[in-house]
């Protein structure tokens, strides 16, 4: 079954809720979006979101190396995903918002060739987990007004954007943990926003509140991770210093500066190589965090049929395309309190909407 048409462009897609993360605000977000088609009518489609700050690239260098899809995909057997994933790996590594669209879209379109879920496809390990939802740096009653709503909602984890203030963090985080009780989970992001004093600070202060904390130092802070203590470090996840496959050597060295693994298909490529890490996570006994920027329900989908197919998968932050105004397409997934599960069509289980 071979490739016969290759189709990609670019969405703007705004924000419901515009929020604050350390790095600056965000109200909107471009998606690079791919459509594989075989020469029979089955469409396979992948999403991008390029980020300069996190992913490397801009939309325009994403546009610019998308291109190369063309010759890698057309006239191409689907039966020889693998020796195309490894293509799309080597011709398109300096771009990997745009290689994850693209792994995705063959990822969907081999699905759909089988006729079954992509996740039963690579091997389910999980029917479902709850997905943390995001609330960014803003007010003490802001966040108690946002987190009262998320809960409403059905909601059971939060994840607060943290890492200009320590002494405002604190207050949030415990406000939070006093005002809705032990059984809602509490995460925390700093995005690399702390110093070594100010995160022993705000962790000594809220250890019995909060479940884990990404990334509080800068990513080339490594030796300063390794020099904190073991609850800190197996507690702490790995984001901004994990990229690809090739990052996880430096994080496996003793002492481990971080105990969990936030994988993101677009700081990785896609699929394939996010499964390269969590395999190399599994056999290390690192558990792993599936992560995601503001993305279309496509590449949220396939964050979640990848993460539910890796045995060290322990914790979803899925959120993304709830940020949304809109999307292209529909489907993919299923979230009933809080929790993802995927639906049981094949591939990916999106449709676009027309």
């Amino acid at each position: 079954m071979k490739i016969q048409t290759v189709t990609f462009w670019k969405e703007d897609l705004k924000l419901v809720r515009p929020y604050t993360i350390a790095s600056g605000p965000i109200d909107a977000v471009e998606n690079l979006f791919v459509l594989l088609k075989t020469e029979n009518g089955i469409t396979g489609i992948g999403a991008g979101s390029p980020a300069p700050g996190v992913t490397g690239e801009t939309m325009a260098k994403s546009m610019e190396a998308i291109v190369d899809i063309e010759d890698i995909f057309t006239g191409k057997d689907i039966r020889k995903a693998a020796s195309l994933l490894r293509n799309l790996q080597t011709s398109m590594k300096d771009a990997p918002a745009a290689m994850a669209a693209a792994d995705i879209a063959l990822h969907d379109l081999v699905g759909k060739s089988v006729g079954i879920p992509l996740a039963d496809l690579l091997g389910r390990a999980h029917d479902a987990l709850p997905t943390s939802i995001t609330i960014g740096i803003k007010p003490l009653y802001e966040t108690l007004e946002e987190a009262e709503e998320y809960i409403g909602r059905g909601f059971c984890v939060l994840k607060i954007k943290t890492g200009l203030n320590p002494d405002q963090d604190i207050e949030r985080i415990r406000k939070v943990r006093e005002q809705f009780g032990p059984d809602i989970r509490i995460r925390v992001d700093a995005n690399q926003g702390y110093s070594v004093e100010e995160f022993t600070r705000v962790f000594e202060k809220t250890r019995e509140c909060v479940e884990l904390s990404e990334q509080p130092l800068k990513d080339g802070q490594i030796s300063d991770m390794q020099g904190l203590n073991k609850p800190m470090r197996l507690m702490s996840a790995a984001d901004e210093s994990l990229h690809t496959p090739h990052d996880v050597p430096v994080l496996l060295q003793e002492p481990r500066p971080f105990g969990i693994f936030n994988i993101k298909l677009m700081k990785c490529g896609g699929i394939g190589p996010g499964l390269d890490i969590a395999r190399m996570a599994d056999f290390s006994g690192i558990n792993l965090m599936w992560g995601c920027m503001d993305e279309s329900v496509v590449s949220i989908s396939g964050a979640l049929h990848a993460a539910l197919a890796s045995p060290a998968t322990r914790y979803l932050d899925l959120d993304g395309s709830l940020d949304l105004a809109r999307d292209i397409v529909k489907g993919g997934f299923i979230l009933e309190s809080g929790w993802l599960r995927t639906n049981e069509q094949p591939g990916l289980g999106v449709m676009i909407i027309q």
